[in-house]
């Protein structure tokens, strides 16, 4: 019984020594003569060399959700998959609380590019009329900023 548990013990002791071995690789590979860039989620957005470093999501779509819904709190963002994640807050003059999932899932300028989900407080569902009228608020917000960026 002792031998197999130092067995295992030797064994995991052998693996994260391995692993911690591989840090750092990148840091002896960088010459000089490269400053070390900080890339902001904005970045994201403008069009680069690298695709790998773009979103394949709406960026007024998604500026859009945001502004629309700025009394909410963000909670997780991931540019990435288009997926943006609030917690519970109230809007101005209303008295209920609610919380959103946006989905933001094609670059296109489209109603079936936002999937909106919104839940009350506790997990309780929310009118139809009242989850379209906040996707119509965000359409027409993503129009506005698309008509402010001189792309008609």
């Amino acid at each position: 019984m002792k031998t197999a548990r130092a067995a295992r013990l030797m064994i995991v002791t052998t693996l994260c020594a391995g692993l911690a071995a591989c840090g750092g690789a990148g840091d002896r590979n960088r010459t000089a003569k490269e400053p070390e860039r900080e890339m902001k989620i904005q970045d994201l957005f403008r069009q680069t060399e690298n695709p790998s470093a773009t979103v394949g999501v709406n960026k007024y779509l998604w500026n859009a959700s945001l502004q629309v819904l700025n009394f909410l709190p963000v909670q997780t963002v991931d540019p990435f998959t288009g997926v943006i994640q609030t917690g519970y807050g109230t809007p101005p003059g209303g008295g209920r609380s609610y919380r959103a999932t946006i989905q933001v899932s094609d670059p296109a300028l489209d109603a079936r590019s936002l999937r909106l989900s919104l839940q009350g407080a506790g997990g309780s569902t929310v009118e139809p009329g009242t989850v379209r009228a906040v996707e119509d608020a965000i359409l027409t917000r993503a129009r506005q900023l698309r008509i402010q960026d001189g792309r008609f």
